[in-house]
């Protein structure tokens, strides 16, 4: 068998690359939004998904070490007894790399009382005795040895991303000896790692030599007595440590594997799994890169799809005589201009239409925008508020929207993360879409004509209603689709359209502002450690000055020193205040408002409004997100963030601008859901809440709650509903974690209807496998009955945290309807310009400001009925500062 021609087997030393991913990545970037650490999972499963794409494996395998001794402890107690403890955030990551492993259908190997070493010794013997190239990947040098004509070595240089390739030639180049002499050069020189000391005076040069000269290590001890010099004396006065060391840095090559070879062979990943491990550890770009190893990557059993036949002659008429449902898709060809555009349409199983935008007759173009117009035409999409702003730019409406398969998609497992038409379509019918564009997405116009890739893709909107419907019906949410999700896509691109004026020259000023903050912070910085310019950006610069020149307490050890991450230093800060830091991290503040303003200037388009994009399918509680630019990233509580809302501004031909919010809205559906009687009685009564809680906690009357009484009992109060442990407690109020645990004791004590409701919610999602808020949304949660630990943490916290955020995304999006109905219905001009969080703001035309205000406090309160009041506040104002509340 020629090298060409030959399989290859990968072999991976799963927990000697783990640590690698773990020091190299900062764990303090990888986790979920529940806290769990993902780090070493995310790095190691990156440089296997690499592994796999540039190396097209035959075959694979992972071996692990067991927790436990094994025979070279047996042999040594005090092998590797040298090694620093794990890091606790490392531990809970493995039993997730071993999940992830099984989700790629690869095999991870370990037998009792062996290393991994010897396993993956093992199955290179039994790869190449099969004629296999082999390929070994671990950051013990030990396997060295291992590198043959057949086995190469890939060495981690830095991190999990570079590896050196060792074949015979390279170690031979590098270290003076064959790899199968490698041993013996280890035994002479030592390793630390594994606490095996050297013969003292003995480096890898002289070892070298020696080696050469003698034939091995063999030959050395069989001429000790010959060898010369102060070192040769030091190898007889050891002579019994280096063949200790000899014995246990050989790597068994026959042990007896309860996975043969043949079953090592890589068949591809299993796309289900992939998907549930990555919405798990809501790992997004990643579960992209690994997909493509699946062989089938998709949910659902593939549904039988006849040929679609595309026509395109006579498509307007044909079109505009159909009166639904229909499946519609615009497809883009050729960025901004509209006329590049093209129309499909279907409403039957096995044919759709097509037709170019751009070579409409002027009657044809009449008729078809009309028909497009007809609210009793029921139209479904994907994606359908694109469309609606490709039609628009062209003058165009769409009305009677009746479904859109990427919320339904969204509303069947929120949890998945990544909803464009191809991925919908690989995950639920299996296809693979080429070339795919969407409404005003630039296409080169290669390929199939735009007519009959959007009549096509018309198809697949279909196919995919015809699966996801009866799901979403089948989960008990049809209604909250049909009444709320779908009708909301339509006011949500009308608010996108309108977008919201901005005062620029404000923002300029802003953003100078920051920056002078920011360039006096760094001065003062600078000044603090005696006038040193140092790179206030770079990690390895400030662990200098911080913790070498400043003797500063140590942070979090990471691979590359201490964290410098933002809250390591807040709290560093408050433990041992210093005028370096201070500034530090007034610099920071400065240059991240900076970073926020810029991104709102560069938004502001040639009619002066920042026209944001709202996603319905981001967030998998339900709650509205905001993109390009994010107008949720806006500070609320700190006057950086009140002067940038003073740049939001009242637009031409509008008089005012009115907000409402909720207040405590969260808390109050806390009450409602868990029927707590004294939380009850305080929304009932009008009181302040937390200096209700408060009073009832510490014992005290309520005039007595200090003000660090009401702080603390308030971040319980949410963080209970979210989830929060007495860790998270007192990290956040900078307390012990004793004091943390009593505080919450004393909370249950007297609002024992929260407790039961928040045990009741978990155990009550984990017999239903999900949780449902007040209006139907459900999140089907599979991972609470996990027998992996860290994934049924994860769930658990999600069970917490979806039936209130969700409940509350419910309530705004019932009031926005509410809301756009009254407007419309009244005949007003004033218009729903921004909703952030659980405030909505309205662009209010003269003379309509009281209506406004009238409307907004009905339709925010009647969009939900609780069992305690809905409190609204209301405010106007020329700019968005100044109508807050």
């Amino acid at each position: 068998m020629t090298e060409s021609t030959k399989g290859t087997l990968l072999l991976v030393d799963g927990l000697s690359m783990a640590f690698r991913a773990f020091f190299g990545l900062p764990v303090e970037n990888f986790a979920t939004s529940t806290g769990v650490p993902t780090n070493a999972v995310y790095g190691f499963t990156t440089m296997l998904a690499t592994l796999l794409k540039d190396h097209q494996p035959t075959h694979v395998a992972v071996a692990f070490d067991l927790p436990g001794g094994t025979f070279r402890t047996e042999r040594l107690p005090s092998y590797k007894g040298t090694r620093d403890a794990t890091p606790p955030e490392f531990e809970p990551q493995v039993p997730l790399i071993r999940e992830m492993l099984g989700a790629l259908r690869v095999a991870a190997v370990d037998k009792e009382r062996f290393e991994a070493d010897d396993l993956l010794a093992t199955y290179a013997r039994l790869g190449r005795e099969a004629g296999l190239r082999v390929l070994v990947v671990s950051g013990d040098r030990d396997t060295i040895q291992l590198v043959n004509e057949d086995v190469t070595l890939l060495y981690p240089r830095k991190g999990v991303s570079d590896l050196v390739h060792f074949t015979p030639a390279s170690v031979e180049e590098k270290y003076g000896v064959r790899p199968e002499q490698y041993p013996d050069m280890a035994a002479l020189v030592g390793e630390t790692s594994d606490n095996l000391p050297g013969v003292p005076g003995v480096g890898p040069k002289t070892a070298a030599k020696w080696i050469v000269t003698y034939g091995g290590l063999a030959g050395i001890l069989d001429s000790a007595a010959d060898v010369p010099g102060k070192a040769g004396q030091s190898l007889r006065d050891h002579l019994d440590q280096v063949k200790l060391n000899r014995e246990l840095n050989h790597l068994l090559t026959d042990l007896e594997v309860a996975v043969p070879l043949g079953d090592l062979e890589y068949a591809g990943a299993d796309a289900e799994a992939v998907h549930q491990v990555c919405d798990a550890l809501q790992f997004r770009t990643l579960r992209d890169r690994l997909l493509p190893f699946a062989a089938d990557a998709h949910d659902e059993a593939p549904v039988e799809t006849a040929a679609v036949v595309v026509r395109t002659e006579g498509a307007v008429a044909a079109i505009t005589a159909m009166t639904g449902p229909v499946a519609l898709h615009v497809e883009g060809r050729g960025g901004a201009d509209a006329d590049a555009w093209a129309l499909g349409v279907t409403d039957a199983a096995d044919a759709a239409w097509g037709v170019d935008l751009g070579s409409l007759s002027p009657a044809e173009e009449q008729a078809l925008a009309a028909w497009l117009a007809d609210a009793d035409v029921p139209k479904v999409l994907h994606a359908a508020k694109d469309a609606w702003h490709a039609l628009a730019a062209r003058g165009w409406e769409l009305g009677g929207i009746a479904g859109d398969t990427q919320i339904a998609a969204f509303l069947v497992n929120p949890d998945q993360r990544g909803f464009a038409l191809e991925q919908i379509l690989q995950r639920h019918l299996g296809l693979s879409l080429e070339g795919a564009s969407t409404a005003g997405e630039l296409d080169l116009g290669l390929g199939a004509p735009a007519s009959e890739t959007a009549a096509e893709r018309a198809a697949h909107v279909r196919m995919l209603a015809a699966v996801l419907d009866p799901m979403v019906e089948e989960r008990g949410m049809a209604e909250l689709y049909a009444e709320l999700e779908i009708p909301l896509l339509s006011v949500l691109a009308r608010m996108e359209h309108a977008g919201m004026a901005v005062d620029a020259a404000h923002l300029r000023t802003l953003a100078d502002e920051a920056r002078g903050r920011a360039d006096r912070a760094a001065e003062e910085a600078y000044a603090a450690i005696g006038g040193d310019r140092v790179n206030l950006g770079s990690p390895k610069q400030l662990q200098e000055v911080l913790f070498d020149r400043l003797g500063m307490p140590k942070t979090k050890k990471i691979k590359t020193g201490y964290t410098t991450d933002a809250s390591s230093l807040h709290d560093l800060n408050e433990k041992a205040p210093h005028p370096f830091l201070t500034a530090l991290l007034a610099y920071r503040d400065a240059t991240k408002l900076s970073q926020i303003i810029e991104t709102l200037i560069q938004a502001v388009q040639a009619d002066g409004r920042i026209h944001t994009t709202f996603s319905q399918v981001v967030a998998a509680t339900g709650r509205l997100s905001s993109k390009d630019p994010n107008l949720q990233n806006i500070p609320i509580r700190t006057p950086e963030g009140h002067r940038i809302r003073e740049a939001f501004v009242v637009g031409e031909g509008f008089e005012t601008l009115v907000t409402a919010d909720y207040s405590q809205i969260e808390m109050r559906i806390m009450a409602h859901l868990s029927g707590d009687a004294g939380l009850i009685e305080a929304f009932q009564g009008g009181e302040d809440l937390h200096r209700f809680v408060g009073s009832r906690v510490f014992g005290v009357e309520p005039a007595d709650v200090t003000p660090e009484m009401r702080s603390q009992v308030k971040a319980m109060s949410y963080g209970l509903a979210y989830g929060l442990s007495s860790f998270g407690l007192a990290r956040q109020l900078s307390l012990p974690v004793g004091a943390a645990q009593a505080l919450m004791d004393d909370y249950y004590k007297r609002f024992g209807g929260v407790r039961e409701y928040l045990d009741g919610v978990v155990e009550k999602a984990r017999g239903d496998g999900y949780t449902e808020t007040i209006f139907g949304r459900r999140r089907y949660i599979p991972d609470l009955t996990s027998t992996n630990r860290q994934r049924r943490d994860i769930a658990e916290r999600v069970a917490l945290n979806a039936p209130i955020q969700g409940s509350a995304a419910d309530l705004i999006k019932r009031a926005m309807l509410g809301v756009e109905r009254r407007l419309k219905d009244e005949g007003l001009a004033s218009r729903q310009v921004l909703q952030v969080h659980d405030e909505l703001v309205v662009e209010t035309a003269p003379g309509e400001r009281a209506a406004v205000e009238t409307i907004l406090r009905e339709e925010m309160h009647a969009a939900g009925d609780l069992s305690v009041p809905l409190d609204v506040n209301v405010g106007t104002g020329a700019d968005w500062r100044t109508a807050g509340h």
